[in-house]
């Protein structure tokens, strides 16, 4: 099977080397890719966001499957493109992904679909969002209706932070706070049959402590030891088998990644949000532990066929990943500083996933980007992992490196169901 990715970050970096496992894979290509993933796959410098050069490639390439990374291409059609050309691919229709792209329209499918989530108003004027405001009352949850590259929604008790949140989009979601920890779970999907994958947890804040401002995701881990032993089964019944049903309902059938953040509040499990791809980080600790063909899996689901391939299987143990950010991030990035040390991280035992890294002219490797790198530790259990992580960043440098120094450390510190953190953003 030949299979390309699209897209340039670490989640497309950890879908490479997935596939690249898959004894079913014989190529992997990418595009554009990064300077990590040319030990593993051929690069190809075509903008993601072109559907016709993406299908053009496919076909030249003669792929079998193409897989689909980020949001942007998903919600301009780019997938609509490669199947118009008689290409499987993974990854919802445009029309579909409005369940990312939208806020609003996930409220609307939840609502008619019966699946738990918070109230939430829809304001399109400065006196909507401060009567929103008012009725829900502190803490105040704002969110950006349409894509915002994971820095879209504040939650805050300052009224005026929130207000002025709202100012800056065109539309925008003010909804009830969901008190209680985060969880990240994602399903496969073919528009009918649908397989959840293990729990995640991932961690937004840019600082310690989700202390400072959003970001795309500082670090992940995976699984859950605190979470409920029926909390998939639960999500499956409750939310993502009842939400595709009711996308196929509208003839809007949802093939591809369908991702639920969810708050497990003293009320029961609700959804934050959905996105309609793979999330970053959680990506680079879940696909560390599968064990079983990513490629045959994704081909099945793209092909409407899930049903006739087993459920992905899981290794025993724990991952934890860790985001490296560049100078800067998440207001802005420095760009052109060298990384070294990736190679004493490896030789430790731990996965370095590129996302924002570039080759200079001389051939070093430079920040690109806001997210560096995700450094990815396995071990049997989550302090195993963490520990190893861990010392995958101490071993890698560039100037003005920021990583969060807690990803998975209050799971690790209390070893109960007390372990539950980063339970304040309210999705991106």
């Amino acid at each position: 099977m030949k299979t390309l990715v699209i897209g340039p970050g670490g989640r497309e970096h950890a879908l490479a080397v997935a596939l690249a496992r898959d004894p079913a894979v014989s190529e992997v290509h990418v595009a554009p890719g990064n300077p990590g993933m040319a030990a593993i796959a051929t690069l190809h410098p075509v903008d993601p966001m072109d559907g016709a050069a993406v299908a053009d490639l496919a076909v030249s390439l003669a792929a079998d499957l193409v897989v689909i990374g980020p949001e942007a291409p998903l919600t301009t059609g780019v997938a609509d493109a490669v199947r118009a050309r008689g290409i499987a691919c993974f990854g919802p229709t445009a029309e579909a992904a409005v369940l990312e792209g939208s806020k609003a329209f996930a409220k609307d499918v939840m609502a008619a679909a019966g699946v738990p989530t918070g109230m939430a108003h829809l304001c399109t004027t400065p006196e909507e969002v401060v009567a929103a405001l008012d009725a829900f009352g502190a803490p105040y949850v704002v969110k950006d209706d349409g894509l915002a590259a994971g820095k879209g929604v504040v939650v805050t008790n300052d009224r005026d932070e929130a207000i002025a949140h709202a100012a800056g989009c065109e539309r925008v979601v003010i909804e009830e706070f969901l008190d209680g920890p985060e969880v990240s779970l994602f399903a496969i999907t073919d528009g009918k049959t649908v397989y959840p994958l293990q729990p995640a947890q991932d961690f937004k804040r840019i600082h310690d402590n989700d202390e400072g401002p959003n970001t795309g995701g500082m670090g992940a881990y995976t699984p859950l030891p605190w979470a409920p032993a029926d909390l998939v089964e639960d999500v499956l019944a409750r939310v993502l088998q009842p939400t595709v049903d009711e996308l196929a309902r509208r003839g809007t059938s949802f093939q591809g990644l369908l991702y639920a953040g969810l708050a497990l509040t003293k009320r029961g499990t609700k959804v934050i949000e959905f996105n309609a791809r793979f999330g970053d980080p959680e990506t680079q600790a879940l696909l560390s532990l599968l064990d079983s063909g990513l490629g045959s899996l994704l081909l099945a689901a793209a092909q409407g066929r899930l049903d006739e391939v087993p459920a992905p299987r899981w290794k025993a143990g724990a991952a934890v990943a860790v985001v490296m950010a560049s100078a800067g991030y998440p207001e802005s990035s420095s760009k052109g500083d060298e990384i070294t040390g990736i190679a004493d991280a490896e030789a430790l035992g731990a996965t370095v996933l590129h996302a924002g890294t570039v080759s200079s002219s001389d051939g070093a490797l430079v920040t690109a980007g806001g997210r560096v790198l995700a450094v990815v530790g396995q071990g049997v259990d989550v302090a195993s992992a963490r520990k190893l992580a861990y010392a995958g960043v101490g071993a890698i440098k560039f100037d003005g490196a920021q990583f969060r120094s807690d990803i998975a450390g209050d799971v690790v510190a209390t070893s109960s169901t007390t372990g539950a953190t980063s339970t304040t953003e309210q999705g991106v």
